[in-house]
């Protein structure tokens, strides 16, 4: 499969039919996104800063990764993260076995990633400090601050935003370009309801991300950031 670059995205728009949602209901999204991250950012300052500090000592260097993504209309999307993994973490041939490459460049993620902050023996993926960031979130929080509220290029709700070779090896051409259509979201249907319980390999991911685009709306975004809540405290679908 292609991917489909920004120019792709606008020239296949014309080709496959868009979602149509109400001027209303993103006038509505953006301003929640806005104020919500707003008000978040004042009270989770001081976490993140403590979180930003024990990562700099269990691994000095930048606390916060930044990645490029796919955004909205197939434009880079810069992702920011607190780090949950060791530095040179990139460099997958050299941190990981070849059955571990095979998993990664199969589901874009480990059932026992080695790469993560404090992990030391095979197991550890699940308990270490790492690992704990990624189970409850809390590697997310930057994309409050610099993606939803200062960079504007992520909301509250939508699909995840994905890498580039992610995109096109797991949706077609029509696909990508209605994923694209939205902006993607800190939390959103697959995230909430099912994490890693729904993978690329049988399509369900895919399934779900579709069916969020395609029936956004102010009911459907509560639910699932209801839902996200319950999901992190109960820790559902979570490695």
């Amino acid at each position: 499969m292609e991917i489909m670059t920004e120019e792709k995205v606008n020239n296949s728009a014309t080709a496959v039919q868009i979602p149509r949602v109400s001027r209303g209901y993103l006038v509505g999204k953006w301003c929640f996104d806005r104020i919500s991250s707003l008000l978040a950012s004042i009270l989770l300052l001081v976490p993140m800063a403590v979180l930003a500090l024990v990562v700099v000592i269990m691994d000095p260097g930048a606390p916060i990764y930044v990645q490029t993504r796919v955004g909205k209309d197939g434009k880079p999307l810069r992702l920011y993260k607190f780090r949950s993994m060791k530095r040179g973490a990139d460099h997958l041939e050299q941190m990981l076995t070849p059955e571990q490459l095979e998993e990664y460049h199969r589901e874009y993620k480990l059932a026992d990633d080695p790469r993560l902050l404090g992990y030391q023996k095979p197991g550890d993926s699940k308990k270490c400090f790492g690992a704990v960031l990624r189970r409850t979130s809390m590697d997310e929080l930057p994309q409050i601050l610099f993606n939803i509220l200062i960079r504007g290029d992520m909301s509250v709700v939508g699909p995840r935003p994905i890498l580039p070779e992610e995109l096109a090896g797991n949706y077609t051409p029509e696909e990508q370009a209605i994923l694209l259509s939205a902006k993607p979201g800190l939390t959103g249907y697959w995230q909430a309801y099912a994490r890693n319980n729904a993978v690329y390999a049988n399509r369900e991911r895919q399934a779900m991300e579709l069916y969020y685009v395609r029936n956004r709306s102010f009911r459907l975004d509560i639910k699932i950031i209801l839902h996200t809540v319950v999901s992190v405290l109960r820790k559902d679908g979570a490695k």
